[in-house]
């Protein structure tokens, strides 16, 4: 395991990839590892890009990694690290999109490592092993690391705990700029992307989006919410398809880590995803200490009580934790 943890660190990439098996698989060894690994984490940016399926999230991120890479009128790169979350097959259980085929442009890159993960029916299109593989990435030396979810609707709000910056991208035709505001996304992101900027629609849409996040400016002033403290979410136009607005796209992204660095909310933002990462490791593992044979006995017949309504389930609840 130590000579495991020293390739990691080393940027090995098959030692990479074989340990971000392990975590998607739990086995348990590899939380040994992750012990070793964890002092050399905190650097990288974590940069979550969310919205509806259909939005062309996999071809911005692709444009997105090849700028930050070393896009044109950059002095340096970066090594960057893709965790895409799919959907799960039904078959294999494994990600439906695995060989990432709107990424080809990415495949063989030294400073790009891209990892397809399946959802899992974890919710908020976050996979439940993408906290751990966020975190070998890091200590593996990648400096950003571009998560995309699978696009599932309201539920993708729980990207804004794990990433540093959340880009919720959007695109006209989709009918989606109210259910966006209903389903609280405009509220976690940092950047607003509408994509697919060819498009004839695609004015409209930003000016709908532009006047919801005034309108939502006006309410959080009222209320005294300082979520986005003085920063103000821009409306990045772009086209994926043909490179338009992604050098833009990065300078905004650069501009709120820069943001997130000088004004002491970078230090916030890790600190509550550690937080919420260890309250998740605390429920698992009370949850597998109490999950023993003998307690299962218990739980089918107080489960017989509560399906004849003799007991409550909330009472029953109290019971079992007894």
């Amino acid at each position: 395991m130590t000579d495991l943890a020293n390739k990691v660190l080393k940027g090995d990439r098959l030692a990479l990839s074989r340990l971000i098996t392990h975590i998607e698989n739990d086995f348990q060894d590899h939380h040994t590892i992750l012990d070793q690994l964890f002092p050399h984490t905190g650097k990288a940016h974590i940069i979550g890009v969310t919205g509806p399926s259909g939005s062309g999230k996999s071809t911005l991120v692709n444009r997105l990694a090849l700028n930050m890479v070393g896009g044109k009128n950059r002095k340096s790169s970066h090594k960057i690290g893709i965790i895409a979350v799919d959907p799960t097959s039904p078959f294999s259980g494994g990600a439906l999109l695995g060989d990432r085929v709107r990424m080809r442009d990415l495949t063989g890159n030294p400073d790009i490592f891209i990892r397809s993960m399946a959802s899992r029916g974890a919710l908020g299109g976050i996979a439940r092993a993408v906290d751990n593989t966020a975190l070998v990435m890091d200590a593996a030396g990648f400096e950003i690391i571009l998560i995309e979810t699978v696009g599932a609707g309201q539920s993708e709000v729980e990207i804004a705990r794990l990433a540093h910056t959340t880009i919720v991208v959007e695109a006209p035709g989709l009918g989606d700029d109210i259910q966006a505001a209903k389903a609280g996304i405009l509220e976690i992101a940092d950047v607003l992307v509408v994509n697919k900027s060819d498009k004839a629609a695609a004015d409209g849409t930003a000016q709908t989006l532009k006047a919801m996040l005034a309108a939502g400016e006006e309410l959080r002033a009222q209320s005294d919410d300082n979520l986005h403290t003085n920063w103000q979410v821009p409306v990045i136009k772009t086209s994926a398809l043909n490179g338009d607005g992604i050098d833009d796209l990065a300078a905004v992204v650069n501009a709120h880590r820069t943001f997130l660095q000088e004004g002491g909310e970078w230090k916030i933002r890790s600190t509550a995803r550690l937080r919420a990462l260890l309250e998740c490791l605390v429920r698992d593992s009370l949850y597998d200490a109490w999950n023993v044979p003998a307690n299962q006995v218990k739980m089918q017949k107080i489960l017989w009580l509560v399906a004849n309504h003799t007991c409550s389930p909330f009472q029953s609840v109290r019971d079992l934790l007894k």
